[in-house]
Protein backbone atom coordinates (compact mmCIF):
# COMPACT_ATOMS: atom_id res chain seq x y z
CA UNK A 1 0.00 0.00 0.00
CA UNK A 2 1.13 3.05 -0.70
CA UNK A 3 1.74 4.19 3.17
CA UNK A 4 4.21 1.49 3.46
CA UNK A 5 6.08 2.61 0.70
CA UNK A 6 5.96 6.09 1.32
CA UNK A 7 7.36 5.17 4.45
CA UNK A 8 9.77 3.26 3.33
CA UNK A 9 11.27 6.11 1.51
CA UNK A 10 11.46 8.11 4.66
CA UNK A 11 13.55 5.53 6.13
CA UNK A 12 16.33 6.38 2.66
CA UNK A 13 16.47 10.06 4.16
CA UNK A 14 16.75 8.34 7.64
CA UNK A 15 19.63 6.63 6.09
CA UNK A 16 21.08 9.40 4.07
CA UNK A 17 21.17 11.43 7.52
CA UNK A 18 22.73 9.21 9.39
CA UNK A 19 25.07 8.68 6.72
CA UNK A 20 26.00 12.43 6.59
CA UNK A 21 26.13 12.35 10.41
CA UNK A 22 29.15 10.25 9.89
CA UNK A 23 30.96 12.87 8.03
CA UNK A 24 30.98 15.44 11.21
CA UNK A 25 33.81 14.60 12.94
CA UNK A 26 34.66 14.67 16.26
CA UNK A 27 36.75 16.56 18.45
CA UNK A 28 40.06 13.57 18.41
CA UNK A 29 39.66 11.90 15.61
CA UNK A 30 40.01 13.45 12.04
CA UNK A 31 37.53 13.07 9.32
CA UNK A 32 38.67 10.27 7.58
CA UNK A 33 39.34 8.54 10.29
CA UNK A 34 35.49 9.59 11.91
CA UNK A 35 34.18 7.85 8.81
CA UNK A 36 36.01 4.65 8.64
CA UNK A 37 34.63 1.37 11.36
CA UNK A 38 35.91 1.29 14.58
CA UNK A 39 38.00 -1.93 15.64
CA UNK A 40 36.26 -2.06 18.68
CA UNK A 41 32.88 -0.79 20.51
CA UNK A 42 32.93 3.07 20.59
CA UNK A 43 30.41 4.07 23.28
CA UNK A 44 30.76 8.10 21.65
CA UNK A 45 29.74 6.69 18.05
CA UNK A 46 27.38 4.25 19.55
CA UNK A 47 25.39 7.26 21.81
CA UNK A 48 25.29 9.06 18.75
CA UNK A 49 24.07 6.87 16.02
CA UNK A 50 21.29 5.74 18.61
CA UNK A 51 20.03 9.24 19.72
CA UNK A 52 19.77 10.72 15.96
CA UNK A 53 18.14 7.23 14.95
CA UNK A 54 15.25 7.20 17.81
CA UNK A 55 14.62 10.92 17.07
CA UNK A 56 14.22 10.27 13.69
CA UNK A 57 12.47 6.77 13.83
CA UNK A 58 9.94 8.62 16.44
CA UNK A 59 9.40 11.62 14.37
CA UNK A 60 8.72 9.17 11.60
CA UNK A 61 6.29 7.23 13.30
CA UNK A 62 4.27 10.23 14.47
CA UNK A 63 4.18 12.32 11.16
CA UNK A 64 3.16 9.12 9.06
CA UNK A 65 0.44 8.44 11.96
CA UNK A 66 -0.99 12.35 11.30
CA UNK A 67 -0.61 12.26 7.73
CA UNK A 68 -1.85 8.51 6.72
CA UNK A 69 -3.99 7.13 9.79
CA UNK A 70 -5.24 10.05 11.67
CA UNK A 71 -8.24 10.39 9.04
CA UNK A 72 -9.09 6.80 9.20
CA UNK A 73 -10.96 4.86 11.79
CA UNK A 74 -9.07 1.96 14.55
CA UNK A 75 -10.10 -1.10 14.23
CA UNK A 76 -9.56 -4.47 15.91
CA UNK A 77 -6.05 -6.48 14.28
CA UNK A 78 -7.36 -7.82 10.84
CA UNK A 79 -5.57 -8.77 7.49
CA UNK A 80 -5.78 -7.20 4.17
CA UNK A 81 -5.19 -9.16 1.14
CA UNK A 82 -3.23 -6.69 -1.53
CA UNK A 83 -1.92 -8.98 -3.90
CA UNK A 84 -2.02 -7.82 -7.21
CA UNK A 85 -2.40 -3.84 -6.19
CA UNK A 86 0.13 -1.31 -7.98
CA UNK A 87 0.67 -4.25 -10.35
CA UNK A 88 2.91 -5.31 -7.20
CA UNK A 89 5.13 -2.54 -7.54
CA UNK A 90 5.13 -2.03 -3.78
CA UNK A 91 5.64 -5.58 -2.86
CA UNK A 92 9.07 -5.03 -4.74
CA UNK A 93 9.41 -1.51 -3.16
CA UNK A 94 9.12 -3.56 0.17
CA UNK A 95 11.99 -6.31 -1.13
CA UNK A 96 14.26 -2.97 -1.94
CA UNK A 97 13.54 -1.45 1.56
CA UNK A 98 13.67 -3.75 3.89
CA UNK A 99 16.72 -4.78 2.21
CA UNK A 100 18.12 -1.00 2.50
CA UNK A 101 17.39 -1.17 5.79
CA UNK A 102 18.91 -3.86 6.97
CA UNK A 103 22.28 -2.89 5.25
CA UNK A 104 22.14 0.65 6.56
CA UNK A 105 21.77 -1.17 9.95
CA UNK A 106 24.60 -3.16 9.33
CA UNK A 107 27.12 -0.43 8.21
CA UNK A 108 25.97 1.28 11.20
CA UNK A 109 26.65 -1.29 13.26
CA UNK A 110 30.01 -2.36 11.80
CA UNK A 111 30.40 1.74 12.01
CA UNK A 112 30.29 1.47 16.16
CA UNK A 113 32.59 -1.13 16.33
CA UNK A 114 29.86 -4.06 16.63
CA UNK A 115 31.85 -7.35 15.33
CA UNK A 116 30.62 -8.86 11.66
CA UNK A 117 28.76 -11.69 12.93
CA UNK A 118 26.66 -9.64 15.43
CA UNK A 119 26.20 -6.83 12.98
CA UNK A 120 24.66 -9.17 10.91
CA UNK A 121 22.42 -10.39 13.31
CA UNK A 122 21.47 -7.00 14.65
CA UNK A 123 21.42 -5.48 10.86
CA UNK A 124 18.93 -8.61 10.65
CA UNK A 125 16.27 -7.57 13.09
CA UNK A 126 16.59 -3.82 12.91
CA UNK A 127 15.50 -4.60 9.10
CA UNK A 128 12.54 -6.22 10.14
CA UNK A 129 11.48 -4.27 13.08
CA UNK A 130 11.54 -1.20 11.18
CA UNK A 131 9.28 -2.42 8.30
CA UNK A 132 6.63 -4.43 10.37
CA UNK A 133 6.08 -1.16 12.13
CA UNK A 134 4.17 -0.27 9.24
CA UNK A 135 2.62 -3.45 8.78
CA UNK A 136 1.25 -2.97 12.16
CA UNK A 137 0.37 0.35 11.33
CA UNK A 138 -2.09 -0.89 8.72
CA UNK A 139 -3.58 -3.77 11.18
CA UNK A 140 -5.35 -1.59 13.57
CA UNK A 141 -6.31 0.57 11.02
CA UNK A 142 -9.79 -0.23 9.20
CA UNK A 143 -9.03 1.53 5.80
CA UNK A 144 -5.68 -1.27 5.08
CA UNK A 145 -5.17 -4.04 7.15
CA UNK A 146 -2.07 -6.68 8.06
CA UNK A 147 -0.69 -7.84 4.94
CA UNK A 148 1.24 -11.03 4.57
CA UNK A 149 2.77 -10.37 1.48
CA UNK A 150 3.64 -7.37 2.39
CA UNK A 151 5.22 -9.32 5.57
CA UNK A 152 6.73 -12.06 3.55
CA UNK A 153 8.87 -9.37 1.12
CA UNK A 154 9.93 -7.82 4.12
CA UNK A 155 11.30 -11.01 5.54
CA UNK A 156 12.88 -11.91 1.68
CA UNK A 157 14.56 -8.59 1.36
CA UNK A 158 15.98 -8.52 4.86
CA UNK A 159 17.16 -12.66 4.15
CA UNK A 160 18.72 -11.31 0.37
CA UNK A 161 21.08 -9.07 2.59
CA UNK A 162 22.01 -11.24 5.53
CA UNK A 163 22.35 -14.54 3.70
CA UNK A 164 24.80 -12.95 1.20
CA UNK A 165 26.72 -11.74 4.04
CA UNK A 166 27.13 -14.98 5.60
CA UNK A 167 28.40 -17.03 2.21
CA UNK A 168 30.19 -14.43 0.98
CA UNK A 169 30.99 -11.46 3.01
CA UNK A 170 29.99 -9.51 0.32
CA UNK A 171 26.66 -8.00 -1.07
CA UNK A 172 27.18 -9.75 -5.16
CA UNK A 173 23.57 -8.81 -5.55
CA UNK A 174 21.88 -5.58 -4.81
CA UNK A 175 19.02 -4.49 -4.70
CA UNK A 176 18.20 -0.84 -6.38
CA UNK A 177 15.70 1.95 -7.59
CA UNK A 178 15.29 4.56 -9.94
CA UNK A 179 12.61 6.94 -10.90
CA UNK A 180 11.74 9.85 -13.01
CA UNK A 181 9.01 12.04 -12.45
CA UNK A 182 6.51 11.96 -15.37
CA UNK A 183 4.10 14.45 -16.75
CA UNK A 184 0.31 13.85 -17.33
CA UNK A 185 -1.67 15.07 -19.61
CA UNK A 186 -4.41 17.86 -18.35
CA UNK A 187 -7.21 16.90 -20.81
CA UNK A 188 -10.33 16.33 -19.92
CA UNK A 189 -11.74 12.49 -19.09
CA UNK A 190 -15.52 12.65 -19.23
CA UNK A 191 -17.05 10.59 -16.19
CA UNK A 192 -19.11 7.46 -16.04
CA UNK A 193 -22.42 9.62 -16.58
CA UNK A 194 -20.71 11.85 -18.88
CA UNK A 195 -21.91 14.78 -15.97
CA UNK A 196 -18.56 15.32 -14.60
CA UNK A 197 -14.56 16.35 -15.93
CA UNK A 198 -11.57 14.96 -15.18
CA UNK A 199 -8.13 14.59 -16.52
CA UNK A 200 -5.02 12.22 -15.82
CA UNK A 201 -3.08 14.87 -14.16
CA UNK A 202 -6.13 15.99 -11.60
CA UNK A 203 -5.82 12.01 -10.88
CA UNK A 204 -1.87 11.61 -10.60
CA UNK A 205 -2.08 14.74 -8.48
CA UNK A 206 -4.45 13.07 -5.84
CA UNK A 207 -2.13 9.94 -5.69
CA UNK A 208 0.88 11.13 -5.98
CA UNK A 209 0.97 14.64 -4.80
CA UNK A 210 2.27 17.59 -6.79
CA UNK A 211 5.57 18.67 -6.21
CA UNK A 212 8.83 16.98 -7.59
CA UNK A 213 9.50 15.10 -4.08
CA UNK A 214 6.36 13.76 -3.91
CA UNK A 215 6.03 12.57 -7.28
CA UNK A 216 9.12 10.38 -6.97
CA UNK A 217 8.81 9.18 -3.80
CA UNK A 218 5.15 7.47 -4.75
CA UNK A 219 4.67 7.29 -8.68
CA UNK A 220 4.62 3.57 -9.57
CA UNK A 221 4.43 5.04 -12.94
CA UNK A 222 7.66 6.15 -12.70
CA UNK A 223 9.82 3.85 -10.49
CA UNK A 224 11.77 0.80 -11.19
CA UNK A 225 13.25 -1.12 -9.09
CA UNK A 226 16.79 -3.26 -9.60
CA UNK A 227 18.21 -6.28 -9.00
CA UNK A 228 22.08 -5.76 -9.63
CA UNK A 229 24.30 -8.39 -10.10
CA UNK A 230 28.08 -8.05 -10.16
CA UNK A 231 29.23 -10.02 -13.17
CA UNK A 232 32.88 -10.27 -11.71
CA UNK A 233 32.14 -11.86 -8.31
CA UNK A 234 29.60 -14.65 -10.38
CA UNK A 235 32.45 -14.76 -13.62
CA UNK A 236 36.32 -14.08 -12.17
CA UNK A 237 37.88 -15.55 -15.05
CA UNK A 238 35.69 -12.90 -17.74
CA UNK A 239 37.75 -9.91 -16.70
CA UNK A 240 35.45 -7.81 -16.34
CA UNK A 241 36.37 -4.07 -14.24
CA UNK A 242 34.71 -5.65 -10.50
CA UNK A 243 32.66 -2.12 -10.81
CA UNK A 244 30.46 -3.40 -13.27
CA UNK A 245 27.23 -4.91 -13.00
CA UNK A 246 24.01 -5.84 -15.17
CA UNK A 247 20.94 -5.11 -13.63
CA UNK A 248 17.33 -6.90 -14.38
CA UNK A 249 14.64 -4.04 -13.60
CA UNK A 250 10.57 -4.46 -12.78
CA UNK A 251 8.23 -1.45 -13.51
CA UNK A 252 4.65 -0.53 -14.39
CA UNK A 253 3.27 1.72 -16.58
CA UNK A 254 -0.99 3.54 -16.62
CA UNK A 255 -1.57 2.60 -13.45
CA UNK A 256 -4.01 5.08 -11.85
CA UNK A 257 -5.57 3.15 -8.97
CA UNK A 258 -4.69 -0.02 -6.83
CA UNK A 259 -6.35 -2.80 -8.82
CA UNK A 260 -8.02 -1.02 -11.49
CA UNK A 261 -7.93 2.51 -13.67
CA UNK A 262 -11.42 2.96 -11.97
CA UNK A 263 -12.16 5.65 -9.03
CA UNK A 264 -14.65 7.66 -7.36
CA UNK A 265 -14.92 11.47 -7.15
CA UNK A 266 -17.51 12.89 -4.83
CA UNK A 267 -19.98 12.92 -7.51
CA UNK A 268 -18.85 10.30 -10.14
CA UNK A 269 -16.97 7.29 -11.16
CA UNK A 270 -14.43 7.59 -13.74
CA UNK A 271 -12.84 4.68 -15.57
CA UNK A 272 -10.10 4.06 -18.32
CA UNK A 273 -10.15 2.28 -21.00
CA UNK A 274 -8.37 -0.63 -21.17
CA UNK A 275 -7.30 -0.40 -24.33
CA UNK A 276 -6.18 2.43 -24.29
CA UNK A 277 -4.54 2.82 -21.11
CA UNK A 278 -3.37 -0.69 -20.30
CA UNK A 279 -1.68 -1.64 -16.86
CA UNK A 280 2.15 -2.68 -18.19
CA UNK A 281 3.80 -5.07 -16.44
CA UNK A 282 7.81 -3.87 -17.84
CA UNK A 283 10.86 -5.62 -17.38
CA UNK A 284 14.64 -4.15 -18.14
CA UNK A 285 17.56 -5.41 -18.54
CA UNK A 286 20.76 -2.48 -18.15
CA UNK A 287 24.62 -1.92 -17.33
CA UNK A 288 24.78 -0.57 -13.37
CA UNK A 289 27.92 0.26 -11.15
CA UNK A 290 28.24 -1.13 -8.34
CA UNK A 291 30.04 1.95 -6.30
CA UNK A 292 31.50 -0.32 -3.16
CA UNK A 293 33.67 -1.90 -6.08
CA UNK A 294 35.48 1.05 -6.77
CA UNK A 295 38.39 1.36 -5.10
CA UNK A 296 39.58 4.37 -2.77
CA UNK A 297 41.39 5.10 0.15
CA UNK A 298 38.95 8.12 0.68
CA UNK A 299 36.33 7.60 3.46
CA UNK A 300 34.64 10.59 1.99
CA UNK A 301 34.12 9.32 -0.92
CA UNK A 302 33.28 5.97 0.27
CA UNK A 303 30.65 7.04 2.47
CA UNK A 304 29.37 8.91 -1.10
CA UNK A 305 29.21 5.56 -3.10
CA UNK A 306 27.43 4.13 -0.09
CA UNK A 307 24.83 6.98 -0.45
CA UNK A 308 24.83 6.34 -4.81
CA UNK A 309 24.59 2.67 -4.30
CA UNK A 310 21.10 2.97 -3.16
CA UNK A 311 20.21 3.83 -6.76
CA UNK A 312 20.64 2.44 -10.08
CA UNK A 313 22.54 4.83 -12.75
CA UNK A 314 20.69 5.87 -15.84
CA UNK A 315 21.88 3.91 -18.93
CA UNK A 316 20.84 1.97 -21.95
CA UNK A 317 18.07 -0.33 -21.37
CA UNK A 318 16.50 -2.82 -23.00
CA UNK A 319 12.55 -3.19 -22.56
CA UNK A 320 9.80 -6.01 -22.34
CA UNK A 321 6.37 -5.63 -21.79
CA UNK A 322 3.32 -7.99 -20.66
CA UNK A 323 1.94 -6.89 -24.12
CA UNK A 324 4.73 -9.09 -25.02
CA UNK A 325 7.07 -5.88 -26.54
CA UNK A 326 10.41 -5.18 -26.75
CA UNK A 327 11.64 -1.63 -26.64
CA UNK A 328 15.28 0.06 -26.56
CA UNK A 329 16.22 3.28 -24.25
CA UNK A 330 18.80 5.14 -25.45
CA UNK A 331 18.49 6.34 -21.49
CA UNK A 332 16.40 4.95 -18.68
CA UNK A 333 15.76 6.76 -15.87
Amino acid sequence: VITSWLSAWQKVIFGSFILFLSICPDTHTNAQNYLMPSDTFNRSRFLTLAAGGTVLYGATVVGLNKAWYKGYDRSSFHFFNDWGEWNNLDKTGHLFTSYFETELSYRGCRWIGINEKKSRWLAAGLGLFYQSTIEFFDAYSERWGFSIYDMAFNIGGTGIFFVQEQLWNDQRIRLKVSSWPKKYSPNTILANDLMSMSSLRDRTDDLFGTNFFERYLKDYNAQTIWVSFNINAFIPEARIPPWLNIAVGYGSKNLYGGFSNTWKTENAVFTLPEETYPRLREWYLAPDIDFRKIKTQNALLKTLFNILNIFKIPSPAIEYNSQNKWKWHWIFL
